[in-house]
C-alpha cells in the first residue's frame, strides 16, 4: 500500500498504546513501547486472567487454520486484524500443510506493516495490506487480494480477536457479513471477540481500553451479541464456546484461571 512521501516510522506515535502492541506485550513480544506496556499491566490489574486469554486466543488460531487446511482442504486465508508477526501466523501453519497456500493479512497498525512486509518479502503467495478491516472495498479491489485469492474457490475469512475494536455504530456484524458476501459457498467464517457476562467489567474494560488507546476500540460484548456475527451460516462443533475449549489438541494448554472476561467464538460455513 503506497505511504506518500511520509516515512512510515513518522506515522507512529508510540506514546498513544496500540491494540497490536499490547497484545504483542502479553504473548512476550518485543514490538512494543512503554506506553503499551503500562496500559497492558494497568489492564491487568482489572482482569487478571489477560495473559492466558491471550495465549489461548493464539492457540485457537493455530488450531482453526489448521483444521481448516487439513479437514475442509482451505489453502485461502483473509486474516483481518492480523496483528503483529508472532510464532506459528496463519501462512506457517497453512503452508505446513500445502506450501502453496495464500495468505492475505490486514492491519491498519503502521509498524504491523512494516514489520509484516519485511518477514514476508520471501514469500510470494503472503502479502500484507495496510487498511482498516471496515473498509471491505479497499481490501477486496487490493492488488495484493486480486493477486492471491480467487474468489471462485472457498476462503477462510478471519476475524480473530478484533471484532471488540469496532464500536456498535459501526456494526460488526455488517462489517463480516460484508466479506462473507465476497467469498463463495463452502468458504468459512472465524470469529471471536473478547466477552463478559458482568455489566461492570464490560463497561470499565470498554472505558479504559478506549481511553487508552485514543478511541481505538469498541466494545467488549455479551456472548449472545457473538451470535449475530454468524448469523446464517452453519456453525462447526463445537458450537460458539470459549475458545480454548474449540477441538483441543492437547490437555497441556493453559486454562482460564477465571472467567472474569473470555475470548469467545468459533467458526461458521457460508452455505448457498
Amino acid at each position: 500500500m503506497d505511504n506518500g512521501d511520509v516515512p512510515l516510522t513518522d506515522k507512529i506515535d508510540v506514546t498513544v498504546p496500540s491494540v497490536a502492541r499490547m497484545y504483542d506485550f502479553l504473548m512476550d513480544g518485543k514490538d512494543n513501547y512503554p506506553a503499551d506496556r503500562a496500559a497492558t499491566e494497568e489492564l491487568l490489574k482489572q482482569v487478571p486472567s489477560t495473559k492466558v486469554l491471550a495465549l489461548n486466543n493464539r492457540a485457537f488460531l493455530r488450531r482453526v487454520v489448521h483444521r481448516l487446511a487439513e479437514d475442509y482442504g482451505i489453502r485461502q486465508f483473509v486474516d483481518h486484524g492480523s496483528g503483529l508477526p508472532t510464532q506459528d501466523n496463519v501462512h506457517e501453519v497453512a503452508q505446513r500443510i500445502d506450501p502453496a497456500s495464500r495468505v492475505v493479512y490486514i492491519d491498519n497498525d503502521p509498524i504491523v506493516l512494516a514489520h509484516g512486509r519485511a518477514l514476508l518479502e520471501q514469500n510470494e503467495n503472503t502479502a500484507v495490506i495496510h487498511a482498516d478491516m471496515r473498509d471491505t472495498e479497499k481490501i477486496w479491489s487490493s492488488p495484493e487480494v486480486t493477486r492471491l485469492i480467487d474468489t471462485a474457490e472457498p476462503v477462510a475469512v478471519l476475524f480473530v480477536s478484533v471484532l471488540h475494536c469496532i464500536p456498535d455504530r459501526d456494526d460488526p456484524a455488517d462489517v463480516v457479513r460484508r466479506a462473507a458476501a465476497r467469498v463463495p459457498p463452502g468458504s468459512f467464517l472465524v470469529v471471536c471477540q473478547l466477552v463478559s457476562e458482568d455489566e461492570e467489567t464490560r463497561r470499565g474494560v470498554t472505558e479504559f481500553m478506549d481511553r487508552s488507546t485514543g478511541g481505538n476500540w469498541g466494545e467488549v460484548r455479551r456472548e449472545q451479541d457473538v451470535l449475530r456475527f454468524l448469523e446464517g451460516t452453519e456453525i462447526l462443533e463445537p458450537g460458539l464456546v470459549e475458545v480454548s475449549t474449540w477441538r483441543p489438541d492437547t490437555e497441556l494448554a493453559p486454562k482460564q484461571p477465571s472467567m472474569e472476561w473470555i475470548e469467545f467464538g468459533g467458526v461458521g460455513r457460508i452455505v448457498g
